[in-house]
């Protein structure tokens, strides 16, 4: 830190060169972030300062979290959900604002966890969760700060967790489920209906991470089964900030139950409120101010326009990479392609560094991803695919 302050011009210089060396969402196909909707923008900057951590000195931004909550509760088909309302439970569905998908399948595990520590379950041995092998890596965390044994179970053909696996891995010591509505490497939805079956025929616990699925599912043509409507689906991870258009952090956890809120409380003797919920002690009410006003902005319509427009993308170019005799792993259920190319992480190198492409390889198989999002457009397509046409010549004939 300097001696003396420096002028407001220095200082925005300073941030503009530092600015500078951010990648813009322009020609990036590996993000499922994007640029916030102007809206979002504004309402959050008119709440910067507001701490939902203090809920008593922010009503009104706590009044927007609430609004949330309850909007995503009804997204989320909670209505069937017979919940009492007060707090942070808004009519039929419980739940709160959280910095994304990370702290949200972090809170939910450790919920699951002193739910059945309650219980007084006795285990033979370390608690565990079975998750799918394509689960992200927010659940290593979980496994790391709470000790408990993540049972990766298996994928299928479809790259969907294998039931048969799932199945083999419960025992005495499993505490939990998870299923992932839009995996970050193919954009696949596990059978949450099969793995609700699973979980309450073991009295289990099933949390589905929806963090990116979220806000495209229920706007798909053909929306497959993941939220409360599946009725042993007892959490869910939702992320406004990816495809809902809000700013970052802006994540979303809800519960089926206030029993999972109750387990997650702890006293706050010296704040507005009694207890907390909330993994974070500060949390921002500009968050919770963007996403309640793009939501209310945008509204059903407006979303299932968005969501079309990212899945006409994603039709568009897999049709053309097809016609350039690449397949994609699988035929795309939301916009998440990943394509069969020779050599993606020489490919994916190449695109970076001769023509300023950014995307992403999966893990296995190795394939290109790419993720369609609302800054894509369908001449980013055309130029892209022309580029990848180059790149492939040129590792094919060296």
């Amino acid at each position: 830190m300097n001696e003396q302050g420096l002028s407001e011009r220095e200082i925005f210089s300073y941030l503009e060169n530092a600015k500078s060396e951010d990648t813009d969402y322009y020609r990036v196909f590996s993000s499922m972030c994007t640029r916030p909707h102007k809206i979002a923008i504004e309402a959050n900057r008119l709440f910067i300062e507001a701490n939902l951590g203090d809920l008593g000195l922010f009503a009104g931004a706590h009044k927007l979290e609430q609004e949330v909550v309850r909007m995503l509760g009804n997204l989320l088909h909670a209505s069937s959900i017979d919940v009492p309302s007060g707090g942070l439970c808004q009519s039929s569905v419980c739940g709160y604002l959280t910095t994304g998908g990370t702290e949200s399948n972090i809170q939910a595990v450790r919920g699951m966890k002193n739910l059945v520590t309650a219980g007084k379950k006795e285990f033979k041995g370390t608690p565990n969760i079975v998750i799918p092998a394509s689960a992200h890596f927010s659940f290593d965390k979980v496994a790391d700060m709470m000790g408990i044994e993540v049972r990766r179970a298996s994928l299928d053909s479809e790259f969907r967790v294998d039931m048969a696996s799932v199945e083999k891995l419960i025992n005495e010591n499993t505490i939990g489920l998870v299923g992932i509505a839009g995996n970050t490497e193919f954009g696949q939805i596990d059978p949450i209906d099969k793995l609700s079956e699973v979980a309450l025929e073991n009295e289990l616990f099933l949390h589905v991470d929806a963090a990116f699925g979220g806000f495209v599912i229920p706007f798909l043509e053909k929306p497959q089964p993941f939220d409360f409507k599946v009725p042993g689906v007892t959490s869910i991870a939702i992320d406004p900030h990816k495809m809902g258009l809000s700013t970052i952090p802006s994540g979303a956890l809800l519960f089926r139950s206030p029993s999972f809120l109750d387990s997650l409380k702890v006293s706050t003797p010296y704040l507005t409120t009694k207890s907390q919920f909330t993994l974070t002690g500060t949390r921002s009410g500009a968050s919770a101010a963007a996403t309640c006003a793009v939501m209310k902005y945008l509204g059903y319509e407006g979303y299932r326009k968005n969501v079309q427009h990212c899945m006409e993308l994603t039709s568009k170019i897999v049709e053309e990479a097809r016609k350039l005799g690449f397949e994609p792993l699988i035929e795309p259920v939301m916009n998440v392609v990943a394509l069969k190319v020779p050599n993606p992480d020489l490919v994916r190198e190449r695109l970076l560094k001769k023509f300023g492409w950014n995307v992403s390889i999966t893990r296995t198989p190795r394939a290109l991803r790419l993720v369609l999002m609302p800054h894509n457009s369908p001449e980013d397509i055309e130029l892209f695919l022309k580029d990848l046409k180059k790149v492939t010549a040129e590792i094919k004939s060296p």
